[in-house]
C-alpha cells in the first residue's frame, strides 16, 4: 500500500516533514514512516491532513484520483457516525458480523465495538473495506453524506 500522495502533497506545498508534523500535531518520524510506507496514518491524523490540504481521504489513501468531493466537509471524525455507517455498509452488503470479522482477520466483538461507537474503526480496516467493496472512506467516516 502506497501513501506517496502524502509525500507529493507535502512537497507540492513546500513543507518539510517537520513543518507538516507541527501542523498536525505529530512528529517528523511518523511523517517519514507514512511516506516510506512503514506505517499507516491513524484516521485522525489522516483526517487532519485531508482537512488541511483540502483533499479527500479517498484521494489521500489512493482509493481515487479525485482530489476532493464537492460535498466533503472539514469535520472531526466521530466514532458514532463511523460506527453507524459501518453497520449500514455491512447490512447493505449482506455481511454478518462474523463474515466481516473473518474478512478483516479480527473478531466479531471488535466489529461490534466499531459499530456501537465504542472504538473507532482502524484505518487499515477501513482501507481494506473501501478497496474490496469500492466504498468511500470519506462517506464511511462521515466527511461526506453521499456514497
Amino acid at each position: 500500500m502506497s501513501f506517496n500522495k502524502i509525500y507529493n502533497i507535502r512537497e507540492h506545498n513546500d513543507l518539510t516533514q517537520k513543518e507538516l508534523a507541527s501542523i498536525i500535531g505529530g512528529n517528523r518520524v511518523s511523517i517519514s514512516n507514512w511516506e516510506n510506507n512503514k506505517e499507516i496514518p491513524n484516521i485522525n491524523k489522516a483526517n487532519q491532513l485531508a482537512n488541511y490540504f483540502d483533499v479527500s481521504l479517498d484521494y489521500l489513501f489512493n482509493l481515487t484520483n479525485v482530489k476532493n468531493y464537492s460535498d466533503n466537509k472539514k469535520v472531526n471524525i466521530e466514532r458514532t457516525i463511523a460506527g453507524n455507517r459501518l453497520k449500514e455498509f455491512r447490512k447493505e452488503n449482506n455481511l454478518t458480523l462474523n463474515k466481516l470479522a473473518k474478512e478483516l482477520h479480527t473478531t466479531p466483538s471488535t466489529i461490534s465495538a466499531y459499530e456501537n461507537g465504542k472504538t473507532l474503526l482502524l484505518t487499515a480496516f477501513a482501507i481494506e473495506i473501501c478497496r474490496k467493496y469500492k466504498a468511500s472512506m470519506d462517506y464511511l467516516y462521515g466527511k461526506k453524506d453521499n456514497k
